[in-house]
């Protein structure tokens, strides 16, 4: 762990320096946001490749990568809370992917439970979207109203996708990806995993 860890930073470091070396101008705050945005792709892909590996010998290849792409179209822009470690990361990554998928298969959901599922979800969304981190606040209040945009009409656009195709199991796959990411920014799991919420509010000169 410890060794993946010095190769995180390793690639971290020498990115930004690149970064910097061809765009001089940028800011500190836009390298922090590189930054942010490279670590989030590096954990991505190397939890990624576990993932696919697991899903290969399972048989459930395809099945988790639609759940994994209804997830992350919604979290690119909803964004939410980060696991402290990478172990813990890749930990509740197979649990939402990997598992997810098994409960999709074993686990019937009725018209009406996936309704009102789907209601509470786009409006958990709508209210909570997008919930930031301490580690990238969204101070710029123009962002944030983008970003809540954004990810409100995606949410709409799965609802509506949800109930026209409510008998097919991709319907199930819109419906986990959405509770999912609930789930990632609610203020509740933030609670519970001892996180700080709404950070750009800690910052006095926030716009």
């Amino acid at each position: 762990m410890l060794h993946f860890h010095c190769m995180k930073n390793k690639f971290l470091k020498s990115s930004i320096n690149l970064v910097k070396n061809s765009y001089p101008d940028y800011t500190q705050e836009k390298l922090d946001e590189i930054a942010y945005g490279l670590e989030a792709l590096y954990l991505t892909i190397t939890k990624m490749v576990v993932i696919i590996i697991l899903a290969s010998i399972l048989g459930i290849l395809k099945e988790c990568f639609i759940l994994i792409i209804s997830y992350n179209l919604l979290r690119f822009t909803a964004f939410g809370i980060h696991a402290s470690k990478s172990i813990y990361c890749l930990i509740s990554s197979l649990i939402f992917f990997i598992g997810g998928v098994y409960l999709i298969k074993y686990v019937e959901i009725i018209f009406l439970i996936k309704v009102i599922s789907t209601f509470i979800s786009v409006f958990c969304i709508a209210k909570y979207a997008p919930a930031d981190t301490e580690k990238r606040p969204l101070i710029n209040s123009k962002r944030r109203k983008k970003y809540k945009i954004i990810t409100s009409i995606t949410a709409i656009i799965y609802a509506v996708l949800i109930i026209i195709f409510s008998d097919y199991i991709i319907s199930n796959y819109l419906l986990l990806g959405m509770i999912e990411v609930v789930i990632m920014i609610h203020p509740l799991t933030y609670k519970i995993f001892g996180h700080s919420y709404n950070n750009y509010k800690t910052y006095k000169y926030a716009v």
